[in-house]
């Protein structure tokens, strides 16, 4: 149930371990300084002020004369610094007026009906400065006026406050180192998506904390060890296929002189099928390519495969986003959708080439009218020299490396390739590619 609620970022985890116990400390601390330190402050003040208030009631029965009572009055405001008026005639309120600090009503209250034995009104709202105390009598009313720092610790105020902003002083500082460490770890997985979509990271230095450099360096190390194993396999399929093609070459030229020779025009078929299949093992063995990426229009993309199709006597009905376009290398990217449409015309009368955005991708979708592939032998499908003409069209051969060379072209642009049934009663063979973050 919590782990619903719970922060799914680094940034925010870290937040919640780090941050939130300073405030929760903090917390603690200001609830029990009002609860403890503050009250018993309030406490003994108040129970001073009671005591006075008492004290003068007391003092005001006893004296009956008039002159004892002004004598009585000016004492209680020159000693006791407490301003007393006699209010003849009148009644106290029914409800106190109280602060919305209710501790302080509390402790008040309590002190006041330790100390008188008649009803009593007090007011700790109605002055800034000053709380007002009335004290019933059988003809009127004993009013008193008390400043407010003889009834309350008026500091503590001060101490929340200066509480709070050394929190939030202390908080903000950690919010910025975490947010310096979360930040060479975000700058770390960007590298390495952006190194998996084929693109070259060579700026991306480790920075951070000790454990995020070592994992820097670890990813730096990771993509030479790559890069070097790319290129050692592009020299060795490039070696075996120079070497290959002069032995070829070398046939062709025989053919080319005794075109009269029994069976050579069975023998010229092999030999282009032969350099066909070694340029698709090239092909796949390049993999990751060295074009620059650049933006591609879908639209041009797709006028330029009809025709393409049209040279060969073939319609490719073609259907794009107005305006959609994305990042990659152009010429990778042709061969893939190109492989797909050429697949989709040697098993199919009708093609169809789509593109459209969708969220966060890009989809580009090449349906078939064919004989499909069924949803069981997918996953094999794109595997690497998977042969399935039987599902398909058994009098055609291939080198059963179309569809891998289209899934590690759509790999190394961060995207995926998926194989599935098409409305039109064939296969469908989506390419899902990163869509560029709009402006």
């Amino acid at each position: 149930m919590l782990k619903r609620f719970a922060p799914k970022s680094l940034f925010g985890r870290t937040i919640l371990i780090v941050v939130l116990p300073i405030f929760l400390m903090q917390s603690i601390v200001t609830w029990v300084f009002f609860n403890r330190h503050w009250e018993e402050v309030t406490a003994t003040l108040a129970k001073s002020t009671a005591s006075d208030v008492g004290f003068l009631t007391e003092q005001w029965l006893e004296r009956g004369s008039q002159d004892e009572q002004v004598s009585l009055l000016t004492k209680a405001r020159e000693d006791l610094e407490i301003t007393m008026t006699y209010v003849p005639t009148a009644s106290i309120p029914e409800e106190d007026q109280r602060s919305f600090f209710n501790a302080l009503n509390r402790v008040l209250d309590r002190e006041l009906d330790w100390s008188l034995d008649r009803p009593y009104w007090y007011n700790t709202t109605g002055f800034d400065n000053e709380v007002e105390i009335r004290v019933q009598l059988d003809d009127g009313y004993l009013r008193y006026r008390v400043d407010r720092s003889r009834v309350v610790a008026r500091n503590g105020h001060f101490f929340v406050m200066w509480l709070i902003g050394a929190t939030g002083l202390l908080g903000y500082i950690a919010l910025i180192f975490l947010r310096n460490q979360v930040r060479s770890i975000t700058r770390l997985a960007a590298a390495a998506d952006a190194f998996g979509r084929g693109e070259d990271v060579s700026d991306f230095k480790p920075s951070g904390a000790r454990e995020v450099r070592q994992a820097g360096h670890a990813f730096i190390a990771m993509r030479a060890r790559i890069k070097r194993f790319l290129e050692q396999r592009t020299e060795m399929l490039a070696g075996v296929s120079h070497d290959l093609k002069t032995p070829l070459t070398r046939l062709k030229l025989h053919l080319a002189l005794d075109p009269d020779m029994p069976g050579a025009d069975k023998m010229k078929s092999d030999l282009g099928e032969m350099e066909r299949l070694l340029e698709d093992y090239l092909t796949f063995a390049r993999g990751e390519a060295e074009d620059l990426r650049e933006k591609v229009d879908l639209e041009e993309l797709a006028d330029e495969l009809g025709q393409n199709a049209a040279r060969l006597g073939r319609t490719l009905k073609a259907e794009v986003e107005p305006g959609l376009s994305l990042i990659a290398q152009k010429s990778q990217l042709s061969r893939a959708v190109s492989n797909l449409v050429t697949n989709g015309f040697k098993f199919a009368d009708e093609v169809h080439f789509t593109a459209a955005r969708k969220g966060e991708t890009i989809e580009i979708a090449v349906d078939d009218d064919g004989p499909g592939i069924p949803e069981e032998e997918r996953d094999a499908a794109v595997k690497a020299f998977s042969r399935l003409d039987i599902a398909r069209n058994s009098n055609i051969s291939g080198s059963g490396l179309g569809l891998a060379i289209v899934r590690d072209i759509a790999r190394a642009h961060g995207g995926a390739l998926r194989l599935e049934s098409s409305d039109l009663g064939g296969l469908r063979a989506v390419i899902a590619l990163p869509a560029p973050t709009k402006s």
